[in-house]
């Protein structure tokens, strides 16, 4: 409850279904909350839902002018974004394959 009425008050885009939704889905006791298994990818969420990257555009101006394409290529394909714009700090791909492994150790650990 805490984390919630913090957030709700900072938020910028501050929505209390979204955010006390969101909460419950980081826990996994939303209605629909996610299985272990689904690790959202940036990139292919992007391309599927806002392929014009107008969220991104939005919120990072330092990225306004930089065409939707460049957004949406892998990130080993879209360096520099822009100038003096941060390198990623982890390799999706290898960071899903090491979190999967991680959980499934601890899935195996708990029978």
């Amino acid at each position: 409850r805490l984390g919630e009425a913090w957030f709700m008050q900072h938020l910028v885009d501050g929505e209390i279904a979204s955010n006390n939704g969101g909460w419950q889905w980081s826990a996994g006791t939303g209605a629909d909350a996610a299985p272990y298994f689904r690790i959202q990818n940036p990139w292919s969420q992007t391309a599927r839902f806002d392929p014009q990257g107008t969220y991104i555009k939005r919120w990072l101006p330092e990225l306004a002018a930089v065409p939707a394409a460049k957004l949406l290529a892998p990130p080993e394909n879209q360096r520099p974004l822009a100038p003096g714009y941060p390198l990623p700090i982890l390799d999706h791909g290898v960071e899903r394959l090491r979190t999967l492994a991680m959980f499934q150790s601890h899935k195996t650990q708990q029978r």
